[in-house]
Protein backbone atom coordinates (compact mmCIF):
# COMPACT_ATOMS: atom_id res chain seq x y z
CA UNK A 1 0.00 0.00 0.00
CA UNK A 2 1.11 3.56 -1.25
CA UNK A 3 1.63 5.87 1.92
CA UNK A 4 0.61 8.67 -0.32
CA UNK A 5 -2.50 7.63 -0.33
CA UNK A 6 -3.01 7.27 3.43
CA UNK A 7 -1.86 10.48 4.69
CA UNK A 8 -5.24 11.97 3.77
CA UNK A 9 -6.61 9.51 5.66
CA UNK A 10 -5.02 10.38 9.28
CA UNK A 11 -7.49 13.21 9.93
CA UNK A 12 -9.95 11.15 9.54
CA UNK A 13 -8.82 8.55 12.06
CA UNK A 14 -9.38 5.85 9.30
CA UNK A 15 -5.61 5.22 8.84
CA UNK A 16 -4.88 1.17 9.13
CA UNK A 17 -2.88 0.18 12.20
CA UNK A 18 -0.33 -1.40 10.26
CA UNK A 19 0.44 1.33 7.81
CA UNK A 20 3.30 3.70 8.89
CA UNK A 21 4.96 -0.04 10.24
CA UNK A 22 5.89 -1.31 6.12
CA UNK A 23 9.05 0.27 6.40
CA UNK A 24 12.60 -1.59 6.52
CA UNK A 25 12.36 -3.77 9.03
CA UNK A 26 9.39 -2.50 10.95
CA UNK A 27 6.61 -5.06 12.73
CA UNK A 28 3.25 -4.10 11.95
CA UNK A 29 1.19 -3.57 14.92
CA UNK A 30 4.71 -2.90 16.68
CA UNK A 31 3.62 1.18 16.73
CA UNK A 32 2.04 2.67 20.03
CA UNK A 33 -0.50 4.36 18.10
CA UNK A 34 -2.27 1.04 16.97
CA UNK A 35 -3.20 0.32 20.41
CA UNK A 36 -6.16 0.53 22.08
CA UNK A 37 -5.93 3.62 24.57
CA UNK A 38 -7.01 2.52 28.41
CA UNK A 39 -10.59 2.33 29.10
CA UNK A 40 -11.87 5.23 30.94
CA UNK A 41 -12.70 3.81 34.87
CA UNK A 42 -15.57 6.36 35.48
CA UNK A 43 -16.98 7.63 32.10
CA UNK A 44 -17.55 11.65 32.33
CA UNK A 45 -18.69 14.12 30.10
CA UNK A 46 -18.27 18.13 30.05
CA UNK A 47 -19.78 21.25 28.51
CA UNK A 48 -19.04 22.26 24.77
CA UNK A 49 -17.96 25.52 25.42
CA UNK A 50 -15.92 24.38 28.77
CA UNK A 51 -14.13 21.60 26.08
CA UNK A 52 -13.55 23.83 24.07
CA UNK A 53 -12.08 27.22 26.49
CA UNK A 54 -9.59 24.10 27.62
CA UNK A 55 -8.34 23.51 24.19
CA UNK A 56 -7.12 27.02 24.02
CA UNK A 57 -5.45 26.79 27.44
CA UNK A 58 -3.85 23.32 26.86
CA UNK A 59 -2.66 24.54 23.43
CA UNK A 60 -0.66 27.91 25.10
CA UNK A 61 0.10 25.96 28.24
CA UNK A 62 0.89 22.41 27.64
CA UNK A 63 0.69 22.05 23.97
CA UNK A 64 4.54 22.59 23.48
CA UNK A 65 5.43 19.20 24.99
CA UNK A 66 1.86 17.44 24.76
CA UNK A 67 0.72 18.85 21.39
CA UNK A 68 -2.17 20.87 20.87
CA UNK A 69 -4.34 17.67 20.89
CA UNK A 70 -2.89 16.27 23.72
CA UNK A 71 -1.40 13.23 21.55
CA UNK A 72 2.09 13.95 22.29
CA UNK A 73 3.06 15.17 18.77
CA UNK A 74 5.93 17.35 20.30
CA UNK A 75 7.46 14.00 21.44
CA UNK A 76 6.14 13.97 25.44
CA UNK A 77 3.24 11.75 26.53
CA UNK A 78 0.11 11.05 24.72
CA UNK A 79 -2.63 11.91 27.13
CA UNK A 80 -4.74 10.33 24.87
CA UNK A 81 -3.49 6.83 25.96
CA UNK A 82 -2.35 7.71 29.31
CA UNK A 83 -3.63 5.30 32.15
CA UNK A 84 -3.51 8.65 34.62
CA UNK A 85 -6.00 9.85 32.52
CA UNK A 86 -8.03 6.56 32.55
CA UNK A 87 -8.59 6.65 35.90
CA UNK A 88 -9.13 10.50 36.90
CA UNK A 89 -12.51 11.80 37.35
CA UNK A 90 -12.71 15.36 37.18
CA UNK A 91 -9.21 16.62 37.73
CA UNK A 92 -8.45 14.25 41.00
CA UNK A 93 -5.33 13.10 39.28
CA UNK A 94 -4.59 15.51 36.70
CA UNK A 95 -5.20 18.45 39.01
CA UNK A 96 -2.30 17.69 41.45
CA UNK A 97 -0.25 16.74 38.69
CA UNK A 98 -0.35 19.77 37.05
CA UNK A 99 0.23 21.92 39.51
CA UNK A 100 3.14 19.99 41.06
CA UNK A 101 4.37 19.18 38.18
CA UNK A 102 7.18 15.99 37.56
CA UNK A 103 10.35 17.27 37.72
CA UNK A 104 12.02 13.50 37.15
CA UNK A 105 9.88 13.76 33.89
CA UNK A 106 11.03 17.34 33.34
CA UNK A 107 7.53 18.65 33.66
CA UNK A 108 7.10 22.65 35.69
CA UNK A 109 4.66 22.87 37.98
CA UNK A 110 1.62 25.32 36.61
CA UNK A 111 0.01 27.64 38.10
CA UNK A 112 -3.89 27.54 37.05
CA UNK A 113 -6.71 28.55 38.66
CA UNK A 114 -8.96 26.43 39.55
CA UNK A 115 -11.77 27.54 35.99
CA UNK A 116 -9.13 27.08 34.07
CA UNK A 117 -7.94 23.66 35.51
CA UNK A 118 -10.99 22.23 35.17
CA UNK A 119 -11.29 23.71 31.20
CA UNK A 120 -8.16 21.84 30.72
CA UNK A 121 -9.67 18.36 32.63
CA UNK A 122 -12.16 18.82 30.03
CA UNK A 123 -10.34 18.73 27.19
CA UNK A 124 -7.85 16.06 27.71
CA UNK A 125 -11.05 13.56 29.14
CA UNK A 126 -12.64 14.61 25.97
CA UNK A 127 -9.63 14.01 23.47
CA UNK A 128 -9.39 10.60 25.87
CA UNK A 129 -12.87 9.88 25.12
CA UNK A 130 -12.50 10.23 21.44
CA UNK A 131 -9.38 8.00 21.20
CA UNK A 132 -11.69 5.68 22.75
CA UNK A 133 -14.27 5.71 20.33
CA UNK A 134 -12.53 5.77 16.91
CA UNK A 135 -12.70 3.79 14.39
CA UNK A 136 -10.08 0.71 14.53
CA UNK A 137 -8.42 2.21 17.66
CA UNK A 138 -6.14 3.92 15.52
CA UNK A 139 -5.89 8.23 16.46
CA UNK A 140 -2.68 9.37 14.99
CA UNK A 141 0.72 8.32 13.40
CA UNK A 142 3.13 7.76 16.36
CA UNK A 143 6.38 9.54 15.46
CA UNK A 144 8.21 6.15 15.71
CA UNK A 145 6.08 4.59 13.21
CA UNK A 146 8.13 7.01 10.57
CA UNK A 147 11.94 6.31 11.85
CA UNK A 148 12.44 3.80 8.77
CA UNK A 149 14.09 6.25 6.67
CA UNK A 150 18.24 6.04 5.44
CA UNK A 151 19.12 9.91 5.96
CA UNK A 152 22.07 9.47 3.48
CA UNK A 153 19.90 8.19 0.96
CA UNK A 154 17.45 10.39 1.57
CA UNK A 155 20.45 13.48 0.73
CA UNK A 156 20.92 11.87 -2.17
CA UNK A 157 17.18 11.62 -3.64
CA UNK A 158 16.62 15.47 -2.72
CA UNK A 159 19.77 16.69 -4.37
CA UNK A 160 18.59 15.06 -7.43
CA UNK A 161 14.85 15.34 -6.88
CA UNK A 162 14.32 18.90 -4.95
CA UNK A 163 17.09 21.46 -5.30
CA UNK A 164 15.60 22.86 -7.97
CA UNK A 165 13.18 24.78 -5.42
CA UNK A 166 14.66 24.41 -2.28
CA UNK A 167 17.60 24.49 -0.43
CA UNK A 168 19.04 22.33 2.86
CA UNK A 169 21.36 25.83 3.91
CA UNK A 170 18.33 27.82 3.13
CA UNK A 171 14.49 27.64 3.41
CA UNK A 172 14.84 24.19 5.08
CA UNK A 173 17.43 25.48 7.24
CA UNK A 174 15.89 24.09 10.83
CA UNK A 175 12.99 22.65 9.37
CA UNK A 176 13.12 19.77 11.46
CA UNK A 177 13.39 22.12 14.98
CA UNK A 178 9.70 24.12 13.46
CA UNK A 179 8.24 20.55 12.57
CA UNK A 180 8.14 17.30 14.00
CA UNK A 181 6.42 14.10 13.09
CA UNK A 182 3.43 13.91 10.98
CA UNK A 183 3.43 17.00 10.45
CA UNK A 184 7.12 17.28 9.15
CA UNK A 185 5.90 14.50 6.39
CA UNK A 186 2.88 16.49 5.09
CA UNK A 187 4.79 19.67 5.12
CA UNK A 188 7.35 17.40 3.03
CA UNK A 189 4.65 15.78 0.91
CA UNK A 190 2.18 18.83 0.64
CA UNK A 191 2.85 21.93 2.21
CA UNK A 192 -0.46 23.04 1.75
CA UNK A 193 -1.69 20.89 4.09
CA UNK A 194 -2.93 21.62 7.98
CA UNK A 195 0.76 20.02 8.40
CA UNK A 196 2.18 22.59 6.47
CA UNK A 197 3.55 26.57 6.60
CA UNK A 198 2.44 29.62 4.93
CA UNK A 199 2.50 28.72 0.98
CA UNK A 200 1.93 31.45 -1.23
CA UNK A 201 -0.91 31.03 -3.61
CA UNK A 202 -0.38 30.59 -7.42
CA UNK A 203 0.25 33.35 -9.10
CA UNK A 204 -0.79 33.89 -13.12
CA UNK A 205 0.24 36.05 -15.53
CA UNK A 206 -2.17 37.00 -18.76
CA UNK A 207 -1.23 37.95 -21.94
CA UNK A 208 -4.30 39.70 -23.98
CA UNK A 209 -3.73 39.91 -27.88
CA UNK A 210 -2.62 43.35 -27.77
CA UNK A 211 0.58 42.15 -25.75
CA UNK A 212 -0.85 43.66 -22.51
CA UNK A 213 0.38 42.00 -19.46
CA UNK A 214 -1.69 41.69 -16.19
CA UNK A 215 -0.25 39.50 -13.07
CA UNK A 216 -2.28 38.79 -10.08
CA UNK A 217 -2.98 36.04 -7.46
CA UNK A 218 -5.08 33.37 -9.76
CA UNK A 219 -8.49 33.45 -8.72
CA UNK A 220 -10.38 30.81 -10.81
CA UNK A 221 -9.26 28.50 -13.85
CA UNK A 222 -11.10 26.06 -16.01
CA UNK A 223 -11.14 24.91 -19.41
CA UNK A 224 -12.61 27.80 -20.86
CA UNK A 225 -11.83 30.74 -18.31
CA UNK A 226 -8.72 32.25 -16.73
CA UNK A 227 -9.31 34.60 -13.54
CA UNK A 228 -7.03 36.72 -11.19
CA UNK A 229 -7.02 39.69 -8.15
CA UNK A 230 -4.83 42.33 -9.72
CA UNK A 231 -2.69 44.35 -6.95
CA UNK A 232 -5.71 46.42 -6.84
CA UNK A 233 -7.84 43.77 -5.56
CA UNK A 234 -10.07 43.79 -8.57
CA UNK A 235 -11.10 40.59 -10.12
CA UNK A 236 -10.11 39.86 -14.04
CA UNK A 237 -11.76 37.26 -15.84
CA UNK A 238 -10.67 36.34 -19.59
CA UNK A 239 -12.01 33.33 -21.89
CA UNK A 240 -8.93 31.11 -22.12
CA UNK A 241 -9.39 30.97 -25.91
CA UNK A 242 -8.16 34.63 -26.31
CA UNK A 243 -5.36 34.96 -24.44
CA UNK A 244 -2.42 32.95 -23.68
CA UNK A 245 -1.21 32.90 -19.42
CA UNK A 246 1.38 31.33 -17.53
CA UNK A 247 0.69 29.83 -13.57
CA UNK A 248 3.70 29.70 -11.01
CA UNK A 249 2.17 27.35 -8.56
CA UNK A 250 4.77 26.68 -5.87
CA UNK A 251 3.25 23.40 -4.56
CA UNK A 252 2.60 21.79 -8.96
CA UNK A 253 5.95 20.46 -8.14
CA UNK A 254 4.89 18.71 -4.56
CA UNK A 255 1.56 17.03 -6.41
CA UNK A 256 4.03 15.72 -9.53
CA UNK A 257 6.22 14.25 -7.01
CA UNK A 258 3.49 12.33 -5.49
CA UNK A 259 3.08 9.87 -8.12
CA UNK A 260 7.55 9.56 -8.42
CA UNK A 261 8.30 8.36 -4.57
CA UNK A 262 8.20 4.99 -3.38
CA UNK A 263 7.40 4.22 0.05
CA UNK A 264 11.30 3.95 0.86
CA UNK A 265 11.70 7.33 -0.89
CA UNK A 266 9.45 9.24 1.46
CA UNK A 267 10.92 7.58 4.29
CA UNK A 268 14.34 8.45 3.25
CA UNK A 269 13.70 11.68 2.35
CA UNK A 270 11.47 12.09 5.63
CA UNK A 271 15.13 11.11 7.44
CA UNK A 272 16.88 13.17 5.43
CA UNK A 273 14.65 16.59 6.46
CA UNK A 274 14.48 15.74 10.37
CA UNK A 275 18.39 15.74 10.39
CA UNK A 276 18.16 19.53 9.19
CA UNK A 277 18.27 20.86 12.82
Amino acid sequence: MRIVASILLVASTLVPADLFAQGRGRTAGASPASQRPPQTVTPQTYPADQVATGRRLFAARCGSCHGPEATGEAGDTDLTRSTLVSQDVRGDKIGPLVRTGRSDKGMPPIAVSDEDLAAIVAFVHDRHTAAETLLGGRRSVDVADLQTGNADAGRKYFDAACTRCHSATGDLSGISSRLQGLALLQRMLYPGSGGGGAVKPPTVTVTAPNGQTVTGTLAYRDEFTIALTDSAGSYRSWPTRRVTFKVDDKLSAHVEQLAKYTDDDMHDVFAYLQSLK
